[in-house]
């Protein structure tokens, strides 16, 4: 099983040099290590020359953000799976590719959990959906990390590499196609994967993803599916609010029964109402 580890990089020397020692130091021998470096005048270009011979190959050149560079990675990958792993991120520890070669069995795409690593440098395990029975809710209110899913290269070839229209959120667009819409077989291993360094991201990301993600899905999904995916959103909010979880509490109380009745239709009507 040859494994493809692709690493982008653009002016992150020591996060580089973190995420590549990680990669190096690996126990399995038949991984296919790819990096793609946009033209970085930090010093990157040079230490990922002094690699070379532990490299499949290697680039440093300008290119036209993330996704085009992922793109590029994925056309020099020749590995059964691949795995996403960005300068500044890295991998648990010396033998968990082997550990997660494995677990592939016949599934097309291998998640785990992924450890989030914030500027104070607390740590916060995020174990994502924790299912192999993933369904297109999964991708209305979350996606799977992408520093710890492994993706079987034959499925770019099926629905297409990343969309590089979209600056944040085209690996989730590309799990939304894969799992959600189709029947891509998918495998949850409860096992820390990588960690992942927080630092770039801001509430200016969060918005844009927002943003992105909902122009994804007007143009993925018919309009009645995505009426009623804002529909039961909404109505998510709602009954996640405390006010709403105290009177559902008191539904086990028969001569309440009613008055919460009569709560939850107005809640309904108010849902209608704004949409």
């Amino acid at each position: 099983m040859l494994i493809s580890i692709i690493t982008i990089n653009y002016n992150n020397l020591s996060g580089l040099k973190k995420t590549m020692q990680s990669v190096l130091e690996q126990t399995y021998s038949k991984i296919e290590y790819i990096i793609i470096d946009g033209g970085s005048t930090d010093g990157s270009k040079e230490y990922i020359e002094s690699k070379d011979k532990n490299l499949a190959y290697w680039v440093s050149e300008p290119d036209k953000g993330i996704y085009h560079a992922m793109n590029k990675g994925i056309d020099q990958a020749t590995g059964d799976y691949v795995l996403f792993l960005n300068s500044g991120d890295w991998l648990v520890g010396a033998e968990i590719v082997d550990v997660i070669s494995k677990n592939f069995g016949d599934c097309d795409i291998l998640f785990g959990n992924l450890i989030k690593v914030s500027i104070n440098q607390k740590q916060l395990i995020d174990k994502g959906p924790q299912s192999s029975n993933l369904t297109l809710n999964n991708f209305f209110v979350g996606t799977l990390n992408h520093p710890s899913t492994f993706i079987k290269r034959d499925l770019f070839k099926k629905y297409g590499k990343y969309d590089e229209s979209l600056k944040i959120v085209s690996d989730w667009k590309f799990f939304l196609i894969a799992i959600g819409l189709n029947d891509s077989v998918v495998k949850y291993l409860d096992t820390e994967i990588s960690y992942f360094d927080m630092t770039g991201l801001s509430n200016s990301n969060l918005k844009a993803r927002k943003d992105e993600r909902d122009l994804v899905l007007k143009s993925l999904l018919p309009l009645r599916i995505y009426n009623d995916y804002n529909n039961f959103k909404n109505l998510s909010k709602i009954l996640k609010n405390p006010r709403v979880q105290s009177l559902m509490k008191l539904e086990k109380f028969a001569s309440l029964r009613k008055v919460n009745a009569v709560w939850f239709k107005f809640l309904l009507l108010f849902v209608k109402v704004k949409n």
